[in-house]
């Protein structure tokens, strides 16, 4: 979801950019994030005949539309977290008494 919502806050990148954007992610599991996302039909990679190579990730439409909708989540996350956190503060202790 985190790359979904990068390449969707910032359009196209290369997967450096992608790294960074991201966060903690190593290398390893960005490459294996994005080839399953490009497999899913979800992001597209272009690759430029440049020395070197230059390689960008960009939502296709079908990735942009599952962002659409992760965004409604991403919203009842952010507006619930208060709430939620308290929830499991309360849990947590009534565990420990």
């Amino acid at each position: 979801m985190c790359v979904l919502e990068v390449l969707h806050q910032k359009g196209r990148q290369r997967f450096t950019r992608v790294g960074e954007l991201v966060g903690s992610i190593s290398q390893r599991m960005l490459t294996k994030t994005l080839r399953q996302l490009e497999s899913d039909g979800l992001v597209l990679r272009t690759v430029y005949a440049e020395v070197p190579p230059r390689v960008e990730y960009e939502l296709t439409d079908m990735g942009t539309s599952l962002c659409a909708a992760f965004c409604s989540l991403w919203v009842w996350a952010e507006q619930h977290e208060p709430a939620l956190r308290a929830l499991n503060a309360t849990r947590i202790a009534a565990r420990s008494e």
